[in-house]
């Protein structure tokens, strides 16, 4: 029975059946072709059987194995490697059939490689995953055909396998390369010139010739009698937290990735630029409930906490709680921090429902309220409207992105950072204004 379901007859035999066929017919106006199409079937058959012989004669003649990655990164392409063995006495001619998992869809996977006799050859593709979770590989299937091309003999490999796709780690590697070789600037991420002291108060100590003027504490020179300043210290460990809102408005999807996941791979990466500039980086999420939090912390582990948060945000898009998430903070996040939040507000309406806890958050904590420019619209506006219908879609789009600016004008107004972006550009805008306010000393 192993052998039948490796056993695969080649369109080359039907043809040259066909072809056979046809010389009966034809033999019926021409006597001579009788002759010419008995030999020909016995032509046929004896290099069927040759053919079979040389494929099915032995085992393990042909070897394959999947090199897969201990993780995929999510919206990242990720090699897959094959490397094949032909250990038959001539060359074959190879269809490779890998299965992938079934979150690729890939229906039509089919690839063709031709090996010498006892060579090695390998064979890459990509993948791109979209989701984080699971993703489970079936069988490598190799079809082994010889120069007769009659019949193919199917090599199975159970490797069945399971790799897990996590936040872009690979983006992670590339901003932490670009810091260490100073081109940081080539993608967009901005020099800012510190303004003003990020300093914390230490003691108030006697003046010394060479002490900041700027700093003398001029109520304890009057009680003592003598100069005296304030001595600072540099600001360090600062907390950090990014807050990924993961209710419904996060489900718009962009390049495949849904804004959900655009929002946790921009986390990632300015977590660990946060733990590099000495701050401490933590994380939390939200939609009815407050889930995945990590406490702001600089610890060694902490970005493997991180991570492993990141991987687990499981969410089922429902209506998001502001409210829940302000008792949350208040409760729990008691030292003043920068909080990063990953929302999205398509119009006034929708920002003016939360407004009420925005401003209370603000006011014992600097919070950037981070959202998302509709890249459709903006490309519904750029063309020219030439029926009455495109015009009545390119005036509502531009309602809509005028009322994103308003947000932004809004949020301003009342205090409240924001940066409307891109979802390709959103780690870069984010570790922008982190710097900013880093440099600044807002925090």
């Amino acid at each position: 029975m192993k052998l039948f379901k490796s056993f695969y007859i080649q369109p080359r035999f039907f043809y040259s059946g066909l072809f056979i066929i046809a010389l009966f017919v034809f033999s019926y106006f021409i006597p001579v072709l009788f002759a010419v199409a008995q030999l020909a079937i016995l032509v046929l058959l004896v290099l069927f059987f040759i053919d079979c012989s040389i494929l099915f004669f032995g085992k393990n003649k042909i070897q394959g194995h999947r090199l897969l990655p201990d993780k995929f990164s999510n919206g990242d392409d990720n090699q897959v490697k094959i490397t094949i063995d032909n250990n038959f006495g001539f060359m074959v001619n190879l269809t490779i059939i890998d299965e992938v998992p079934v979150q690729f869809q890939m229906r039509n996977f089919n690839r063709k490689l031709s090996i010498k006799s006892k060579e090695k050859d390998n064979l890459t593709y990509h993948l791109r995953p979209t989701e984080r979770g699971e993703y489970h590989f079936g069988n490598l299937n190799i079809y082994a055909t010889s120069n007769l091309g009659l019949v193919a003999k199917r090599f199975c490999f159970d490797q069945n396998a399971m790799v897990p796709t996590y936040p872009s780690f690979k983006q992670l590697r590339k901003f932490e390369l670009l810091n260490i070789n100073n081109n940081l600037q080539d993608y967009g991420l901005k020099k800012i010139r510190r303004i003003g002291h990020t300093m914390e108060f230490e003691q108030i100590k006697d003046y010394v010739l060479g002490d900041d003027l700027r700093s003398i504490n001029w109520k304890a020179t009057a009680k003592k009698n003598s100069l005296m300043v304030n001595q600072f210290q540099d600001e360090k460990s600062q907390p950090i937290y990014s807050i990924i809102d993961k209710g419904r408005v996060m489900k718009m999807p962009f390049e495949g990735l849904s804004l959900l996941d655009y929002a946790i791979n921009a986390t990632l990466v300015i977590s660990s630029i946060a733990l590099k500039k000495h701050d401490k980086a933590g994380m939390l999420s939200f939609s009815k409930n407050i889930e995945n939090m990590v406490v702001a912390q600089r610890r060694n582990s902490q970005m493997h906490l991180i991570l492993n948060s990141l991987y687990n945000i499981k969410t089922d898009y429902y209506e998001s709680d502001f409210s829940r998430l302000y008792a949350h903070i208040k409760r729990h996040i008691t030292q003043r921090s920068l909080i990063l939040l990953y929302t999205n507000f398509e119009t006034l309406d929708s920002l003016n429902r939360q407004f009420a806890y925005l401003k209370a958050i603000a006011k014992n904590h600097l919070i950037v309220v981070i959202f998302f420019k509709n890249t459709e619209l903006n490309r519904i506006v750029d063309e020219k409207a030439t029926t009455l219908q495109q015009v009545y879609d390119k005036v509502i789009a531009e309602k809509f992105v005028f009322e994103k600016r308003l947000i932004v004008q809004e949020l301003k107004k009342h205090g409240i950072h924001s940066i409307l972006t891109t979802p390709e550009n959103l780690t870069i805008d984010t570790i922008n204004k982190y710097l900013e306010i880093k440099s600044r000393g807002l925090l």
